[in-house]
């Protein structure tokens, strides 16, 4: 029972460390199908207007689901922010809306 607690207790940390998605951007981006992703600085994020599933797979890249999409972030060195979406209706490159 102890290995069993301390094995639940280790996944519950793994989970927590990647899912820590501060240090994501703000961003607008439209993606095909007229999909629209939006993400505050820190999280969280948006997918047609609908709050997403979203977490961290280092420092640069972020996932994330819903509405049937998965969209991919990748915040390139310059804090330039490419976006591309999978999924039902919307596959391929988002552009990302500038001001």
């Amino acid at each position: 029972m102890r290995n069993t607690l301390t094995v639940l207790l280790l996944l519950a940390i793994a989970n927590t460390a990647h899912a820590d998605i501060s240090s994501l951007p703000l961003f607008d981006a439209d993606c095909p199908g007229k999909i629209a992703v939006h993400a505050d600085s820190g999280g969280p994020v948006t997918i047609a207007g609908k709050e997403a599933e979203t977490k961290s797979i280092d420092d640069n890249h972020f996932e994330a689901k819903g509405s049937g999409i998965t969209v991919s972030i990748e915040v390139i060195d310059d804090e330039t922010v490419k976006v591309t979406a999978a999924g039902k209706g919307s596959n391929g490159v988002c552009p990302t809306l500038e001001d």
